[in-house]
């Protein structure tokens, strides 16, 4: 039976036993293990004792000094959440502690409410860092994708895919929508191959002029052409004995298709210009966003070079198929738009996150990186993004944060069951606190279910 986790573990730092005693009795009848002292030296004593989720500490008083303490405690745990006390507001200070990593400042009297909230908001925080990077460490030791990310239905079908396809020498086709990060995919299966040490070489067939696709995918002679000052080697060539990547591979023509097809069955070409022929060892991955299928159809694309492709295919979900996938993403792009752009962003509200979670995202993960880049860039340091911070489009357009759950007739009470769950965890953005508190269960049912049901 799956066991509720530990209750989080609170460091309460503060000289004034009456404000001490109203603190450990509101957050201990909450369920959280609270550790009280009245000094730093004892404080620093009990970080180097053990680990804690939460430091509440006075800001300044006698032997207590609450920016000293917060650094030990951020070097013992990166992602604690910090919560300074100081009897009157000092705007100055309060900045500075936000700065060097403290997650929220309040004055006495404490609204403990409000520091319930804060903890409750820090500890959220926590988790989406901590799932983020269990996450890429079990997938790395699974299957070691790299810069894939996902723990939803649809990517551990890909993951799947990529492991089984990875070590053979067959053409893969990789089909969906723009965004999806069919380029990630396509490194993945480079990176899992016995050509992993060989070069991985990328070609995008949408950005290169017409008239000079052929050159850049076969290379050319001095004198070929008008500006063929030297010979070239193309990508098939630069890419011998390992991976070729087109991208886009819709958009070549008819001829340059024969071309490639004749590649694909020979692994020979001639240069631009060039009568000799030249041998290569190159595996090939493609990738679309067009119906290729479609276009054969309508005779705009070999069906002989389709087939050939499609030995093997992949299919990269939309994100608005995985928005449970949404806070991986989110939590990691935020990440790098600070390490990028020098921004010190403290993370995301849970009704912002949702609001991400209900836009449909037409252009996918690559325009869900935009749109949090831009938000990091325009965000304040210490400070946590909201809703006022999401786009307006994407305010607009969200859907209401309300879903239909549809029921076939005929189904047993417990696929019933099976499918509310399931359905409101999605809802909940796999937050399973909030699902729990949704179907008005208690975290061990709702653990229990899952596993009975094996739900992801």
């Amino acid at each position: 039976m799956s066991q509720e986790s530990p209750p989080a573990s609170v460091l309460l730092v503060d000289r004034d036993p009456e404000v001490a005693r109203a603190i450990i009795a509101h957050l201990d009848a909450l369920g959280y293990e609270i550790e009280w002292v009245d000094d730093g030296e004892k404080a620093y004593n009990r970080l180097d004792a053990r680990p804690f989720d939460v430091l509440i500490t006075d800001l300044s008083s006698h032997r207590i000094d609450g920016m000293r303490l917060m650094t030990v405690a951020l070097d013992r745990n990166p992602d604690m959440c910090v919560v300074f006390i100081t009897e009157e507001p000092d705007i100055e200070r309060a900045t500075e502690a936000m700065r060097q990593g403290a997650y929220d400042f309040q004055t006495k009297p404490v609204n403990l409410g409000k520091l319930e909230a804060v903890i409750q908001r820090g500890l959220g925080q926590q988790r989406l860092v901590f799932e983020q990077h269990e996450l890429k460490r079990r997938l790395d030791e699974q299957y070691g994708l790299g810069s894939l990310i996902g723990k939803s239905r649809q990517m551990v079908r890909v993951y799947n895919a990529v492991r089984q396809i990875a070590p053979t020498r067959a053409t893969v086709l990789i089909q969906g929508e723009t965004g999806t990060g069919k380029d990630l995919i396509a490194q993945a299966i480079h990176n899992n191959s016995p050509r992993r040490d060989a070069p991985f070489v990328k070609l995008n067939c949408a950005s290169i002029p017409e008239a000079l696709v052929e050159s850049e995918l076969f290379g050319h002679v001095q004198g070929a052409f008008t500006g063929a000052v030297r010979t070239r080697q193309g990508r098939f060539e630069l890419a011998d004995t390992g991976t070729l990547f087109l991208d886009e591979v819709g958009e070549l023509t008819l001829a340059l298709q024969a071309k490639l097809l004749r590649v694909l069955e020979h692994q020979q070409f001639e240069r631009v210009g060039d009568s000799r022929t030249i041998g290569v060892d190159v595996r090939l991955v493609a990738a679309t966003n067009r119906p290729l299928l479609k276009m054969v159809e309508e005779g705009t694309f070999r069906n002989d070079l389709y087939y050939r492709l499609r030995v093997v295919t992949i299919e990269a979900p939309t994100l608005r198929e995985r928005r449970e996938d949404i806070p991986l993403f989110v939590t990691r792009f935020i990440d790098d738009a600070n390490q990028n752009h020098g921004k010190r962003v403290d993370g995301i509200t849970r009704n912002a996150l949702n609001m991400l979670m209900r836009y449909d995202w037409p252009g996918n993960v690559r325009e869900l990186r935009n749109i949090i880049e831009g938000m990091v860039i325009l965000g304040r340091d210490g400070q946590t993004l909201d809703v006022h911070d999401v786009p307006d489009h994407i305010r607009r357009t969200a859907t209401p944060d309300v879903t239909e759950i549809r029921i076939p007739t005929g189904v047993t009470m417990a696929e019933v069951e099976r499918i509310v769950i399931e359905e409101t965890l999605k809802t909940c953005g796999y937050n399973k606190d909030l699902c729990a508190k949704t179907l008005g269960i208690g975290l061990r049912t709702l653990y229990r279910k899952i596993k009975e049901y094996d739900l992801r």
